[in-house]
């Protein structure tokens, strides 16, 4: 009998512990997921009901099995790329990659110059 409570018990805490990877992995999930209506929020943290749908349907897809890039994947096909917080690297993103290491290079080189200028 004892032998059972303890088997039971061990199935529990192991159910509770993929819940619990779960629930961390669709926060992370949909934290990366830009709501398509309020524009300015994450999924995780709108209240719309587009964010509360899709929470259901990343909530799905991760019961389904399916792993976060799937997932990434899955949306992206239907809403397109623009969903994503964190877009992936591509024709269509490049200016978007590279244009904070430009404005970071000039605004460097326009403070030197302000420096060299004091000090002449």
């Amino acid at each position: 009998m004892k032998k059972i409570l303890i088997f039971l018990l061990l199935i529990n805490i192991s159910t509770a512990h993929g819940e619990i990877q779960n629930d961390k992995l669709k926060i992370q999930i949909t934290k990366n997921l830009r709501c398509l209506i309020c524009q300015g929020q994450s999924v995780y943290d709108s209240d719309s009901e587009f964010a509360n749908s899709l929470k259901l349907v990343v909530d799905d897809k991760l019961n389904e099995g399916m792993e976060e890039e799937e997932i990434y994947i899955f949306l992206k096909e239907k809403y397109g790329d623009w969903i994503l917080y964190d877009p992936e690297l591509s024709k269509n993103t490049y200016l978007l990659w590279i244009l904070p290491l430009l404005l970071f290079l000039i605004g460097g080189v326009i403070i030197v110059k302000k420096l060299n200028l004091k000090n002449n």
